[in-house]
């Protein structure tokens, strides 16, 4: 419909694994690679996984057009059957005339698979099998899958495997009962989705390959395209396809963010604020409140300043002075203030040692001047939290963070917050001080960074029909916080009544009610259901006059 319009000669976002299209990041070449390395050298398995969408099945594709000659491909795209069917499929897949009386005996079968194996050697040619969606392989397939490793002669393996799935197929591997299995696996690589950079040359090439000379896409709409998609290519291919229907449709030449916020509202059923948005309304507030509580600062009357100002007044003022000696009452010493805390220990308010405090608190390890703290977070299960929100967000997620301040003169200072009540917070800054909120509000504008603990790295947002382990914590989590003991057996599937459940605890914890778990709803659901080990917010609490 759209491609004279833009000068293209095929649809450049099709969904279909073309190698065509194949745009080689970092990671996929990587990939390639791997697989390429499992063809060409002797060994056990080689393991690719990725989530749903980062391109596996392209790979795959691209890997058979480079398959060398000497090499015979046997490919599985639907593993989910018997053992028996298994091995005759393979036999099927590389061109084994097996006997009709022989294909119901999975022995027969083997010896048969055996034979050819042994010629194919002997003639210097190499066999491969490619399983894909391997994650679907059932534990009595596995196993007739390691015993197939056991094919060799006294220098190599008779057959290579190769076995391609979703990150499921790392938990299969991991079970106790197929550890023979995992030990075999010689190439482990996992396929990670785009960076912003890489969403932006990956959107170009498939563009430049369809015959385009022009960038369609600005620059606002790929930073969006990324945003929205979370870096996923199929994702990416199917809101940039709905982008170039959206400008087709109103006759521009150009792809906008908006437009490509128009074509990620129809693939997802909902509508998305510009990426500024929240960040502009944040810090409104935020400089709103800080105008605010400086006014109030400066001009309320019960501050040190009216009182020295209204003392000799009222000393004038009173015929009847009651004597000074039983007047004076001992006075505690003021504390002092924050701002005069931030000057006294600058020297610790620099970001190794904000991060070491924290690290401290999950007691995990942090290295200064080493690898950045997020990343050696994640090494350790770790995730990192980095946002401008408020203190209602820090009472949601419920863990100690660090606060970025910044002082009268514009200096930069982080420093952990432990405690939060209704009216006072308490940092660590020069040992544990509690500041009242008001004080802090005038040196914070929002900017933290928190440490969570996820049931899965990376973190992605789950909703209907998605299925894996972290759908199945999602579940156990929910069970666990109505006070139900976690079915260890709990689905896996993330189905209607999950996204009910999902909605009823957004509701109750004044998030965003949509049934899909977001980062924002599963940190504050690992803080719901914390064990004792989980570093919390602690309350305080407020003193009450009698």
């Amino acid at each position: 419909m759209y491609l004279s319009f833009f000068g293209l000669n095929e649809k450049p976002f099709a969904i279909t694994p073309d190698p065509r299209y194949l745009y080689l990041s970092e990671r996929h070449a990587e990939a390639l690679a791997h697989l390429l390395y499992g063809i060409n050298e002797a060994g056990g398995f080689v393991q690719l996984t990725g989530e749903v969408g980062t391109g596996k099945t392209t790979i795959v594709r691209s890997l058979l057009a480079q398959t060398p000659k000497n090499a015979e491909i046997a490919l599985i795209l639907n593993p989910k059957m018997t053992p028996t069917e298994f091995i005759l499929t393979i036999c099927e897949e590389i061109g084994i005339g097996v006997p009709d009386d022989a294909q119901g005996s999975l022995k027969d079968l083997v010896d048969i698979l055996s034979r050819y194996l042994l010629r194919a050697h002997a003639g210097g040619r190499r066999v491969v099998l490619v399983v894909d969606e391997a994650q679907n392989l059932s534990p009595e397939v596995l196993e007739q899958v390691r015993l197939l490793t056991n094919l060799e002669t006294n220098t190599q393996k008779l057959l290579q495997i190769i076995l391609i799935g979703q990150p499921e197929l790392r938990e299969l591997l991991a079970r106790n009962e197929l550890r023979q299995l995992a030990q075999r696996v010689t190439g482990r690589y996992h396929l990670n989705p785009l960076s912003r950079e890489e969403t932006a040359a990956y959107v170009r090439h498939r563009l430049r390959v369809a015959g385009a000379t022009t960038d369609i896409f600005a620059g606002a709409a790929l930073g969006e395209v990324f945003r929205l998609s979370e870096g996923v290519p199929r994702v990416i291919n199917v809101i940039s396809d709905r982008a170039l229907l959206g400008a087709y449709t109103l006759d521009r030449h150009r792809v906008t963010a908006g437009l490509v916020r128009d074509a990620a509202a129809e693939v997802f059923g909902k509508r998305f604020a510009p990426q500024w948005l929240p960040w502009a309304v944040t810090f409104g507030v935020a400089a709103a409140l800080t105008a605010v509580t400086v006014a109030l600062w400066n001009f309320q009357p019960w501050s040190g300043h009216a009182r020295e100002a209204a003392a000799p007044q009222a000393q004038a003022a009173d015929p009847n002075p009651v004597p000074a000696a039983a007047a004076a009452t001992p006075a505690a010493p003021a504390a002092p203030h924050l701002g005069d805390l931030l000057t006294q220990y600058t020297a610790e308010t620099d970001t190794d040692t904000a991060f070491a405090r924290l690290f401290g608190l999950w007691s995990a390890q942090y290295q200064r001047s080493s690898t950045d703290p997020c990343t050696q977070a994640a090494q350790q299960g770790l995730e990192c939290v980095a946002e401008r929100g408020s203190f209602g967000e820090l009472r949601l997620y419920n863990h100690p963070a660090i606060l970025l301040l910044t002082d009268p003169s514009g200096a930069s200072h982080q420093v952990v917050l432990t405690a939060l009540g209704d009216d006072q917070a308490t940092l660590q800054l020069g040992g544990t001080r509690t500041v009242p909120i008001g004080e802090l509000t005038r040196y914070w504008l929002g900017d933290f960074v928190m440490l969570w603990h996820p049931a899965n790295s990376p973190v992605k947002s789950l909703s209907t029909g998605m299925r894996g382990a972290d759908v199945r914590w999602l579940r156990q989590s929910l069970q666990k916080l109505h006070g139900a003991a976690p079915d260890a057996h709990a689905s896996d599937l993330f189905d209607a009544q999950l996204a009910m459940q999902v909605r009823d605890f957004q509701r109750a914890h004044q998030l965003s009610v949509d049934g899909i778990a977001g980062v924002q709803t599963q940190i504050a659901l690992a803080s719901a259901v914390a064990g004792a080990g989980v570093p919390v917010l602690a309350a305080i609490d407020t003193p009450h006059g009698g």
